[in-house]
């Protein structure tokens, strides 16, 4: 094989000062391709300069070439290499112009001169890779985008009175031309149309005559070709979808479907009636129950027995945990409540109501949001009041500071609530149990009874910690899901 300098004696006009720039840069052929994952070429000028040589060749190691063996000394001319021609001939770059390889391979190819120190083109650089798959995704691309509109457009021109799809359809549907004019119409778009007082689309009339300026053409161009309106007249609601089609360049017509919506908006009606209903009644409930606790206060402050004024306050804080319940709901309308809300709230309440003027207590809340139904927020809060009482009434009895933790957990299929104070603690809990002490009595009863739960006491050595497990529900964990997408 001839090496580079032999090539370009035999075949060009090179000057010895030329061939040497060649050589340089053909020593650096190999990193060009490497780097560029591309198949690389020196090509210089013949003799008549009627074609090219290609003198150096460089496939990557980096990637697959494109050609299965050597080209040096093959000749490019301006029918097989446009580009290399035009490039020796003008000096001018020629990037990413696409074509077709001598082992018909698909590839994109930048051809850039290679200029000598006096100015002149001298040979050219070339670069190939293969396209090969990018081509192929953009056919497909192309036959997709093809495909689409030749079924838009043989919807369109073949639509008929007696096609079998249109009596399938539920909605009603109106084709159009691309000048707006309605080529077909189906029975159920005549009778959508006079329920709400439309005019009845005819063949050969506008669809500006009927739906006016929501399908007029700059309507189209504003919304890029699809527009959706409700239309609607005394209980009646239709959705009406109009897409325009297009075959390029120009606008080839559209489709206009209808879908009698009245049921679900008068659902929808109906729920918001509902809720709204609900709420007020939440709000009532809430009001009467603050009403109640208002008078009981007032009671308690006419009372001179400091036990009578103790069973008060222990009744209001019960009553303002039940309001606290029914204000959530009154605002949200939701039956799925936040009950790590709802802790904050009512800790705030009952450690203000009952702490005394000397007394500073803490109350932190900490864990996860956890959602429950209405019912068994409700008796979380009384267990939550009750419980946060005890240790204003017991374990903090005589101590100035104090601190009440609470932690929330929902945990595989069980919601776990602590409350642990920094107090005196509980010697012997069987025994007060066995008293018949009210607040434990509340608390054990609603966890048993409604919550199907346990009630777990402990001694931390700094307090007491009284933990309620509560078995999640296969309706609970269901209605949260639903409602919070959990």
């Amino acid at each position: 094989m001839q090496s580079i300098r032999e090539l370009c004696i035999a075949a060009t006009t090179l000057s010895e000062d030329d061939i040497r720039i060649i050589e340089d840069l053909a020593a650096k052929l190999q990193i060009f391709a490497d780097l560029s994952q591309a198949d690389m070429f020196i090509d210089c000028p013949t003799i008549d300069r009627s074609s090219a040589l290609v003198i150096a060749q460089a496939t990557p190691s980096t990637a697959r070439s494109m050609y299965s063996g050597s080209v040096v000394g093959q000749l490019a001319t301006a029918v097989n290499e446009p580009a290399v021609m035009y490039c020796l001939t003008t000096g001018k770059p020629v990037i990413g112009s696409r074509g077709v390889s001598q082992e018909q391979v698909v590839m994109r190819q930048s051809v850039v001169p290679i200029i000598n120190a006096a100015g002149e083109t001298i040979g050219t650089l070339i670069t190939e890779q293969d396209i090969s798959k990018q081509v192929e995704q953009e056919r497909n691309v192309e036959m997709l985008k093809e495909t689409t509109e030749h079924l838009s457009e043989t919807l369109i021109q073949f639509a008929a009175p007696d096609m079998p799809i249109s009596s399938l359809l539920h909605e009603g549907m109106i084709l159009f031309d691309q000048n707006g004019m309605i080529t077909y119409a189906n029975v159920r778009a005549h009778k959508l149309l006079s329920l709400i007082g439309f005019e009845l689309p005819e063949k050969g009339e506008s669809i500006e005559r009927i739906f006016s300026w929501r399908v007029s053409p700059e309507n189209f161009v504003r919304h890029g070709g699809y527009i959706q309106d409700e239309l609607s007249r005394g209980k009646h609601f239709i959705m009406m979808k109009a897409v325009s089609s297009a075959r390029k360049p120009d606008i080839i017509g559209g489709i206009i479907l209808l879908r009698d919506i009245s049921d679900i908006r008068e659902k929808e009606k109906q729920l918001m009636i509902k809720s709204a209903v609900i709420k007020e009644i939440h709000h009532r409930v809430k009001n009467n129950l603050q009403t109640i606790s208002s008078l009981l206060r007032l009671q308690m402050r006419r009372s001179q027995s400091t036990e009578i004024e103790k069973v008060y306050r222990e009744s209001i804080n019960r009553i303002n945990s039940i309001a606290i319940i029914h204000e959530y709901l009154a605002q949200d309308g939701l039956e799925q409540i936040d009950f790590k809300e709802i802790i904050t709230k009512i800790s705030k309440i009952i450690v203000s109501s009952m702490r005394r003027s000397e007394q500073a207590i803490q109350v932190v809340v900490s864990g996860e949001s956890v959602y429950l139904p209405s019912n068994k927020a409700t008796s979380f809060a009384l267990i939550v009041t009750e419980l946060i009482q005890n240790c204003m009434i017991h374990g903090f009895r005589n101590l100035h500071e104090g601190k009440i933790s609470i932690v929330l957990v929902s945990k595989e299929d069980f919601v776990s609530l602590s409350v642990t104070d920094d107090g005196i603690g509980i010697e012997d809990m069987e025994l007060i149990l066995k008293k018949g002490h009210l607040g434990l009595k509340i608390v054990d009863t609603l966890v048993k009874e409604d919550l199907e739960g346990t009630m777990h006491f402990r001694n931390t050595g700094n307090g007491t910690e009284v933990t309620i497990l509560y078995p999640i529900q296969k309706g609970d964990e269901d209605d949260a899901a639903e409602d919070y997408g959990r």
